[in-house]
């Protein structure tokens, strides 16, 4: 009885000492470029997780300049943050800062884009797998026929996982014939502006000869869209990533195919507790849920990947159930659409 006493106790004990260091850790996050809608809920998921923690959020938004970013990270670095969520800008211009915090022996975790360095937590969804699927929800809707691809940002590694699973899932009907890409882009910075541009590019140089695009992500289906449209093509099947609010309400309208919805919230929620773990002294191997994983380039890093949804007018009450959007916004502007706008 007094050995259970003691174990309880000391257990006890533990939890209190936890509590008490996560109370003086600070996380630092370091934002590519914090306009994009989707980072103000992982921003709002990953203050929830350290104030449960009773860590304290400070962070810094680059605003798409890789070198702002250095600097960003050196100031968390100096204001004392214990570990660092960063999102990353460059992927190839981001090694100083890895560096730095090295030096420091502050921990980092690359949120959402590969920071190739086995210094490095790697925590994303599987891109590989959201590329599948955005590729396959728009070859269903069109198995045959003249595909653009509008690809992320060249500095953002996720880009190519991403394009990888699109023609994966395209590559046997491109072998056929029954599909040609007849146009094909990389988006600066992720921008719609920058997406609108080179679909209106493509369409000119194709004389709208287009019946399909894989766009990849929310932002550059937006812009595709609004080129689309301004050629009264809108309508014609377009993928997209991230659950943006305006893609589920185009989804609703039919002028998008599918969004594949990456719960921001989950994601920030584990960056959160990552960043409190390895500050606290925990080896990256032993986060819960990590693995081991091998880059494109060959670096062994330890990872979590988050499963992915495919969210299209099939199933568009998914994100309403789970409290992501609701009804009205979806449904803006939809008369007689699918559920749950019919």
């Amino acid at each position: 009885m007094n050995i259970i006493k003691t174990a309880v106790a000391a257990v006890a004990g533990a939890v209190i000492s936890t509590a008490a260091l996560a109370a003086d850790l600070t996380v630092g996050v370091s934002w590519s470029n914090f306009q994009e809608e989707r980072w103000k809920t992982d921003e709002a998921a990953i203050k929830a997780a350290l104030d449960a923690a009773g860590a304290k959020y400070i962070s810094a938004d680059a605003q798409s300049s890789s070198s702002k970013q250095l600097s960003d990270i050196e100031s968390l670095i100096a204001q004392g943050a214990d570990a660092l969520i960063i999102l990353a800008q460059d992927a190839q211009a981001i090694g100083p800062a890895v560096q730095a915090a090295a030096d420091e022996g502050v921990p980092v975790v690359g949120y959402d884009r590969l920071i190739e360095d086995p210094r490095a937590f790697y925590l994303t969804f599987d891109n590989v797998e959201v590329g599948r699927m955005q590729a396959r929800a728009v070859f269903e809707a069109m198995p045959k026929g003249r595909y653009v691809m509008i690809k992320g940002s060249p500095t953002d590694p996720n880009a190519d996982f991403l394009r990888g699973g699109q023609q994966e899932v395209l590559q046997a009907a491109i072998d056929k014939g029954d599909i040609e890409i007849v146009g094909e882009a990389y988006t600066d910075g992720w921008l719609p502006a920058n997406a609108q541009r080179n679909m209106e590019q493509i369409l000119t140089a194709t004389d709208n000869g287009v019946d399909a695009v894989v766009a990849s992500n929310d932002g550059t289906a937006g812009g595709v869209v609004a080129a689309l449209t301004a050629q009264g093509m809108e309508g014609i099947p377009v993928s997209g990533q991230d659950g943006d609010h305006a893609a589920l309400n185009r989804v609703a309208k039919g002028h998008q195919t599918v969004s594949v919805w990456k719960d921001a919230r989950e994601l920030g929620k584990a960056a959160g507790e990552i960043a409190v773990a390895l500050a606290g002294g925990t080896a990256m191997a032993d986060v819960d849920g990590a693995g081991s994983w091998t880059s494109p380039g060959g670096t062994e890093m330890t990872a979590k990947f988050l499963a992915p949804v495919p969210i299209t007018k099939d199933n568009l009450s998914v994100v309403v159930d789970a409290g992501w959007i609701s009804k009205d916004a979806l449904c803006q502007g939809v008369s007689g659409g699918p559920a749950p706008c019919n």
